[in-house]
């Protein structure tokens, strides 16, 4: 090490930097001579607009005095607050305010988070990879294909055995894929036996180079449901395709409250109850999530004793992308023919009733022992008071989901905090914002850290170049 380097103790990494340099992680740097903290640390604020008084922030992390206001206007988070590494020392903010004449307590850190990944829930029909198949990042495994959801595929990607359980460039793949998805930005993930898909966060997917539109109105037997009262007397019978549940109207118990005559239509696939059936196809990118290009082809031939010349016969995807007429000619044979005006306007409402496409990313992570040490001395309280709550648990300003069971394991949904609320360090793991908020008097009774309390007055906030104000990020983020 030469001599006007300096050591950074903000990670188990501990690098070495020296002047106008920064460490691995690019959080910190040496200014100098100084460890700088090169990022802002955020203050939302109800009443400023986003981008609107913006304060760069450089100071010295040891020497750190921060506040976190916990009323309707502005919430100070754990964005650029610091981490409690090496684990014995308390957050690096522990604020007392009072709020509608209670005294409450704010602790905030910047956790390091090893056991962490992200969901991702993409809104499409289109089949983007068998459950379980391998989902990579530049080349590396990140994840996988889990079950799907109404009208969405859905991924689960990082977590320990990625993070740091494979070869070093799978880490490191795994922690750019997800500090980037986390921060915002696009991703491009392939999927083993799939498809390519560019994933971000509160866009639409583009699902091999096509960009996703709006995800399905309902599956086929609920878009039989819902729009057979239209198609009455329009047509004869409707097909509405789809790779999880096909619907037809005549057969379907729609149909038979309104009297709609039976057909003799066939359809291919495994029937289930009257009017739904499974299997009709294998999962695709075409109509209805499947691999048809002819919709005709999961159809058999119509039974003569029901069918007849001129039956009218609608088939159409779940979104309405994808529709096509037939009328039966005299041999029973389907006929594609013009769509009808009175049934372009039914196709219309299917697609109306279609909301946009989107991602969703839930950033997930366990808080364990050493951050919950920087708040108590006993950490398993920290953990009794989130059960009882008694603590508020936010991430950036943001409500969290806590699940059942032990620890504290939280998601979050990322579009929900402020731009870049997420670092790393190249161990490789997540850096993430978590803050805790509870009465002054039960934080004492959990063993806090009571010493290292500073009052709200100790700073005012965005009038000493400490903080960064940006406005909150949708709404009822009051921060009590």
């Amino acid at each position: 090490m030469s001599d006007d380097a300096i050591r950074c103790d903000a990670c188990p990494v501990l690098c070495y930097i020296k002047p106008g340099r920064t460490g691995s992680c690019d959080r910190y740097g040496n200014q100098n001579g100084q460890l700088v903290r090169l990022n802002p640390h955020v203050v939302l604020d109800r009443t400023v607009q986003r981008g609107e008084s913006v304060v760069p922030f450089i100071q010295r992390s040891q020497d750190w005095d921060g506040t976190l206001v916990s009323h309707a206007e502005t919430f100070v988070t754990a964005i650029g607050a610091g981490t409690t590494y090496p684990d014995y020392k308390p957050a690096p903010f522990i604020i007392s305010s009072q709020v509608e004449g209670v005294d409450v307590v704010t602790v905030v850190t910047e956790g390091i988070f090893s056991y962490c990944g992200v969901k991702v829930k993409i809104d499409t029909d289109r089949h983007l990879g068998a459950e379980c198949s391998t989902v990579r990042a530049q080349g590396e495994a990140v994840g996988h294909v889990t079950t799907s959801e109404y009208g969405s595929q859905m991924l689960s990607l990082g977590g320990v055995r990625h993070l740091t359980g494979g070869s070093r460039r799978e880490g490191t793949a795994t922690c750019d894929a997800l500090l980037n998805l986390c921060n915002g930005k696009a991703v491009e993930l392939a999927i083993d036996d799939g498809v390519k898909v560019v994933v971000q966060s509160g866009k639409s997917p583009i699902v091999e180079g096509v960009q996703e539109e709006r995800m399905r109105v309902g599956c086929g037997s609920a878009t039989i449901g819902m729009f057979a009262q239209q198609w009455f007397g329009k047509v004869d019978e409707v097909v509405v395709v789809d790779d999880h549940i096909t619907g037809v109207l005549s057969e379907h118990q729609a149909g038979k409250m309104l009297g709609v005559p039976e057909t003799g239509i066939k359809l291919k696939g495994r029937r289930s109850t009257p009017g739904r059936y499974f299997q009709v196809a294998e999962p695709g990118t075409s109509w209805g999530g499947t691999n048809i290009d002819n919709p005709l082809s999961i159809l058999g031939k119509f039974n003569a004793r029901k069918a007849w010349p001129g039956l009218r016969l609608l088939m159409v995807s779940t979104t309405g992308e994808h529709y096509a007429y037939f009328e039966l000619d005299e041999t029973l044979r389907p006929a594609e023919k013009e769509l009808p005006p009175s049934l372009q306007e039914s196709v219309a409402r299917i697609l109306e009733n279609c909301e946009p496409a989107l991602c969703t990313v839930l950033f997930m992570g366990g808080a364990g022992g050493s951050l919950r040490a920087g708040v108590t001395e006993n950490p398993v309280r920290l953990t009794h008071s989130v059960r009882e709550s008694l603590a508020r648990v936010t991430s950036g300003g943001a409500p969290v989901y806590i699940w059942p069971g032990g620890g504290i394991t939280f998601m979050v949904d990322v579009s929900r905090m402020p731009q870049n609320a997420f670092g790393y360090v190249p161990t490789p793991a997540l850096v993430a914002p978590i803050e805790f908020t509870l009465k002054l008097a039960d934080y004492a009774a959990l063993g806090g850290h009571m010493s290292a309390v500073r009052s709200l007055s100790s700073i005012v906030a965005g009038q000493d170049g400490r903080q960064r104000v940006v406005a909150r990020v949708g709404s009822g983020q009051n921060g009590k």
